[in-house]
């Protein structure tokens, strides 16, 4: 490697070519950058004390197999962003000369010549800066002063229009600006690829990983490496369809979080979406696959990706499912769900199967939002899920590991899904119209777009109700609305919301285009009430439920089929514990447990509880309190640092490695009932840090 500072015309001087690799981004600077440059460079013109203004690096290879003709082409691994924006800039200024009638310090013949062709080369050897893709037709065009190509690169087009704007309209001095142009000071590093190691080269010079996306990253480790004419076959066979169906990466988080799912899949682990690029380079150093295999099933696998994100599945069955699943936002799916559509597309799933799995999916997910079970523990219920399928009995073994999830990770059966989805407040829930679609649509041959309705409360809303609707009602009038307001049995579908207002139900009813006029199913059964009050919305209610729980199915399967897929405890753990295992816990020591342990149960439906050998644990994503019973009191683990606790009361052990049963480095004491109040203050501060967990 050498480096050594340089200015910058005087670097560009002299036939030379710099390519820009086909695996390097386009050119991306913005318009606040190319205004920096600009106000950096009439500083440094205005000022005689500035000798000299630094821009940057410029790194590239310069020998090897790249010196394949008369005129060097030296391949840009670093700094194309700023080459290219100051070649816009010399183009700027030779047009704005060569329009002028004065005389300048330097021609506009000079401008082309020096520092934007090689004047006595022909076709690409004539141009000093080749870059990529449409950026490459572009800025051709405007070396050469021709008509644009019909899909030109934007970026390149505003930012020299920039220039030539603030040339024109600045009113600055040609001279002073070509004076600040000369001052500039670029770093020149030029590379051996026959010593170097380019990829090293370039990793520490992007050490802060602020300048470059982690696809940006990957993309260049895969093809740098590589010939040429390699790099170019790869690039065109599987990266640039891949950045197509991907927007052109001009939003690369979602190729970043897609290249996180295929890490999932692929490792068994979650990266974080900061270290995408090292664990890529980890998992693609552990292959004994060659480049092109790795980048081809990357390829598969980014198609499936953009199938589930984009809904782009050409098969519309299969596709309409992914649209709902996609409405539930269940992006943490995707690792699981990707290896299933691998395996459909290896044709080791059917398409009913495929379509069953995704729709347990889309169950499973919705049930739980119905029911409030904590989403924090998704992400590694879905990366750890494949783990659990048995392929040679696909379906059966999905729908058992979905089944015999318990606590935070369950299913919610017909039961807790049912008692839910009556009593919940589903006027304010993030998913309502795709509930009430789904509900609606069930079967329907003839599907109802109920984007076009609006949400009905049967009930009306006004809290001063009429009359009639308090006669409807009952005595307790203000409770019945306060209560089923806003629930599933209260609400419906209408065109004709202005028009049915808080009219009395009767009327809502009869009226045109009411109830009993209703195409909708979701209005059959008001047809036939005389009138509405708390009973008839349970009614409705329990209605609409059962027709839920066939819409979004539980896996039902028979006994001793589960029993197969049980997983067998080994070790200790074949011994179940229970409430007998407990000597201490008798008389008054067994109320006061009791006590407690209600109280810890309601925190949420997540709470599980666990007899251990030696404790009984409390559990949400993980054990958030412990109890150790003991003759006189029950001791309290709580899985929190010590200085994490709020301890008002002072009441807090520190038994930071003291070596006690249980988790965490705080204990308490519970001696009686009077405690019990003070404990629930500290046991909710470690369940809710264990429930945001993800």
């Amino acid at each position: 490697m050498k480096a050594s500072e340089t200015n910058l015309l005087k670097f560009l001087q002299g036939t030379k070519q710099f390519i820009i690799p086909i695996y390097q981004r386009k050119y991306s600077w913005t318009i606040e950058q190319c205004k920096q440059l600009w106000n950096d460079i009439l500083r440094a013109a205005s000022d005689e004390d500035i000798k000299g203004h630094f821009v940057g690096s410029i790194v590239y290879i310069e020998k090897g197999i790249y010196q394949i003709s008369a005129v060097p082409q030296l391949l840009v691994i670093d700094g194309q962003q700023r080459m290219t924006t100051l070649t816009l800039l010399m183009i700027a200024l030779r047009n704005a000369i060569k329009e002028s009638d004065q005389k300048f310090d330097i021609t506009s013949k000079k401008i082309t010549n020096y520092y934007l062709v090689n004047n006595e080369e022909e076709d690409e050897l004539y141009y000093k800066l080749l870059l990529t893709q449409t950026d490459k037709e572009t800025l051709l065009s405007l070396i050469d002063n021709n008509e644009l190509p019909d899909e030109y690169s934007q970026r390149v087009v505003e930012n020299f229009n920039f220039f030539l704007d603030q040339i024109i309209n600045s009113g600055v001095d040609l001279n002073l600006l070509y004076r600040g142009i000369s001052k500039l000071i670029v770093v020149d590093i030029s590379l051996d690829r026959d010593h170097d190691n380019p990829q090293l080269i370039f990793e520490s010079l992007n050490s802060t990983g602020l300048d470059l996306s982690q696809a940006d990253l990957i993309r260049n480790y895969v093809l740098m490496k590589l010939e040429p004419k390699e790099q170019e076959a790869l690039y065109k066979n599987y990266w640039y369809p891949m950045e197509k169906s991907f927007g052109n990466l001009s939003e690369s988080s979602l190729f970043d979080r897609f290249m996180r799912d295929y890490l999932t899949v692929k490792t068994g682990r979650i990266p974080k979406i900061r270290d995408v690029y090292s664990d890529f380079k980890e998992y693609f150093e552990r292959q004994n696959a060659g480049v092109d295999d790795v980048l081809k099933e990357v390829y598969q696998y980014s198609k499936y990706f953009v199938n589930l994100a984009f809904q782009t599945e050409k098969d519309q069955e299969i596709n309409n499912t992914l649209k709902d699943i996609n409405v539930l936002k269940v992006d943490v799916s995707y690792p699981f769900l990707l290896e299933v559509y691998d395996d459909y597309h290896k044709q080791r799933v059917s398409k009913n199967e495929f379509i069953s799995i995704l729709k347990l999916v889309e169950s499973y997910v919705f049930r739980r939002a119905i029911c409030g079970v904590p989403t924090n523990s998704l992400n590694k219920t879905f990366a750890t899920l494949n783990k659990e399928i048995e392929k040679d009995n696909y379906l059966e073994s999905v729908q058992a590991a979905f089944a015999l999830k318990d606590s935070y990770k369950r299913f919610p059966n017909d039961e807790e899904f049912m008692k839910e989805l009556t009593i919940k407040d589903v006027y304010n829930f993030r998913n309502r119209n795709y509930l009430l679609r789904k509900l609606e649509n069930y079967k329907r041959k003839e599907i109802v777009d109920i984007e076009s309705y609006t949400i009905e409360h049967i009930m009306p809303q006004n809290k001063n109700l009429s009359a009639e609707w308090r006669k409807d009602l009952g005595d307790n009038w203000e409770e019945v609305q306060k209560t089923y307001l806003h629930t599933l049995g209260n609400l419906t579908l209408t065109r004709y919301n202005s028009e049915l207002s808080d009219k009395p139900f009767r009327e809502k009813r009869d009226m045109d285009g009411g109830f009993a006029d209703s195409p909708l199913r979701l209005n059959k059964s008001l047809r036939k009430l005389d009138t509405w009050n708390s009973n008839e919305i349970e009614n409705r209610a329990e209605e609409l439920a059962e027709r839920a729980v066939l819409v979004w199915e539980f896996p039902k399967l028979p006994e001793d089929t589960l029993i197969k897929y049980k997983t067998k405890p080994d070790g200790n753990d074949n011994v179940t514990y229970t409430i007998d295992d407990f000597p201490e816990l008798t008389g008054a020591m067994l109320d006061l447990f009791e006590q407690l342990r209600k109280r810890i149960c309601n925190l949420d439906s997540s709470v599980r509880e666990e007899f251990k050998k030696l404790y009984i644990a409390y559990k949400t994503t993980t054990n958030f309190v412990d109890i150790v019973p003991q003759k006189s009191r029950l001791r309290l683990s709580l899985n929190m640092s010590f200085n994490e606790i709020h301890d008002p009361k002072g009441v807090c052990k520190d038994v930071t490695n003291l070596g006690r049963w249980g988790n965490g480095d705080v204990e308490i004491g519970v001696a009686g009932i009077s405690d019990i109040e003070d404990a629930m203050y500290l046991i909710k501060q470690s369940f809710e840090k264990h429930r945001e967990e993800e």
